[in-house]
């Protein structure tokens, strides 16, 4: 890892340098580390380990092991009795691991993306990358490793070779955008838009943008900041240091109370071809280009806005940003097709609120023979959370979806409101708040016919990717 040395992380974190006799060897100090781990299973020799303290699980019970196995220093909060290697002692082994990833990135000097926003993130994150990915070779984010341990931990993996980060920030509270937000210091900052999500913690829309927005206190300079101009919240923000952002959306209206002109990208004359994805013109500063998005739900088409966004910030041509955005894929748990032999099941489940709901209804929709919403609990909605599980319920059978199979605790409001609504034709099965999700499982596989389209849709901890794998595997 370029620049990591022993010596240098233990300036960087303030840390007291202890372990075995020899630990203060100039020679043992200056070595540099291979890469940094938080998880012992995954350390190679010549690796860094940093000992985190979580709920279930202490680093610091890990430490003779991962020196038996070749670690060449671990950060820790406490110095262990009989340390076999260098031991860099900090306050916090979480802070720590924080201001490892901001020097690793100086050093690295490439530019970053970085994306927020209350829905779509993934999705825009992939397509950005699969955009940038025509000019430079990309780095981006992983799975969900969009959190303060997760965003350093994808900084740790960037290779010399990789030109540009894209990485995305998540999070549930206020504050917590700052702390990514200062590790990424990104140059061009992208928020998809300020949705109904994290309520319990953020409380209102407004209290969601100001934490989002947090990550303006920690641009680069003359970064350029990409918005949804859209967005009823996003549209009204008029400039970030002297700078005006760059707007893009569906369209050439704009909000009420938009603080812009006009959207600088936009698309136009959109063919929804279903499950086959979408066709728009796009229209840049360059000229129109009409493309081909090949993931289903119209959504998509603001996650391509924004790609196209960055890609013309990072000077890529109109025809690479095209080819870009054609070249797009999901990934496991994002409106994901599964295609079984006698239904389709869009995997969907890698996490919930009500807006990413609601599309993916809207995607359901598209399903050519008999349509099935399997759904689940949404988290972190605050005091409106039954409002808001049955608000989707509504949406499920003003849509007219042929079945409704639910469970969890808020899922019953989903069900109710499906059984309350006027002149409903939703078939409806609820399978309680703890719901036996295998048991579930093998009631789906009874009931399916042949041309069936299948959503599987809730927040992670409703484990639903486990009902994916029982109708898929």
């Amino acid at each position: 890892m370029k620049g990591m040395t022993i010596a240098r992380m233990a300036q960087v974190c303030e840390a007291r340098i202890g372990g075995k006799n020899d630990a203060a060897n100039p020679t043992l100090l200056e070595t540099e580390a291979t890469g940094i781990v938080t998880d012992s299973r995954k350390l190679k020799p010549g690796d860094v380990f940093v000992a985190l303290v979580g709920e279930r699980v202490d680093g610091h019970n890990y430490i003779a092991q991962v020196f038996e196995n070749g670690a060449c220093a671990v950060i820790c909060e406490r110095e262990p009795e009989q340390a076999q290697g260098i031991c860099l002692i900090v306050k916090s082994a979480q802070k720590a691991l924080a201001q490892l990833a901001t020097l690793y990135l100086d050093e690295l000097g490439i530019p970053v993306v970085g994306i927020t926003g209350s829905v779509g993130k993934t999705s825009t994150k992939e397509m950005i990358a699969s955009v940038l990915a025509q000019k430079y070779r990309v780095h981006k984010t992983a799975g969900n490793f969009n959190n303060e341990i997760g965003l350093p931990l994808t900084v740790f993996d960037l290779k010399d070779e990789h030109e540009i980060a894209v990485l995305e920030m998540g999070i549930s509270d206020f504050g917590e955008m700052s702390r990514l937000a200062a590790i990424a210091r990104p140059d061009v900052s992208v928020i998809t838009n300020i949705g109904i999500c994290h309520l319990e913690n953020l409380g209102t829309r407004d209290g969601i943008l100001k934490a989002k927005t947090e990550v303006f206190e920690y641009i680069k300079k003359d970064a350029t900041v990409v918005l949804n101009g859209d967005d009823d919240k996003l549209c009204t923000v008029q400039s970030v240091d002297g700078k005006k952002p760059v707007f893009y959306g569906i369209g050439e209206m704009k909000p009420t109370g938009a603080s812009y002109d006009a959207k600088a990208i936009y698309a136009s004359d959109v063919d929804n071809r279903g499950l086959r994805g979408i066709d728009f013109s796009l229209h840049l500063p360059q000229g129109v280009y009409r493309v081909h998005v090949s993931i289903p739900g119209e959504h998509n088409i603001y996650n391509a806005m924004a790609a196209a966004a960055v890609g013309l910030a990072l000077s890529l041509t109109p025809e690479q940003i095209c080819a870009g955005i054609e070249q797009a894929r999901t990934i496991g748990g994002r409106t994901n097709l599964i295609e079984k032999e006698d239904y389709l099941v869009i995997d969907d489940c890698y996490n919930a609120n009500p807006v990413s709901m609601k599309a993916a209804i809207d995607v359901l929709l598209q399903g050519e023979q008999r349509t099935i919403a399997v759904l689940g609990d949404m988290g972190e909605l605050g005091a409106d959370e039954k409002q808001l599980h049955y608000e989707v319920g509504q949406y499920v059978a003003e849509k007219g979806i042929d079945c409704l199979f639910a469970a969890g605790a808020l899922a019953q409001e989903m069900v109710r409101a499906v059984e309350e609504y006027p002149e409903n034709h939703t078939y409806c099965e609820y399978f309680g708040a703890n719901a036996d999700l295998k048991e579930m499982s093998e009631r789906l596989r009874e009931f399916l016919k042949p041309g069936d389209t299948i959503l599987v849709k809730a927040s992670h901890f409703m484990n639903y990717p486990e009902i994916v794998k029982q109708l898929t595997e």
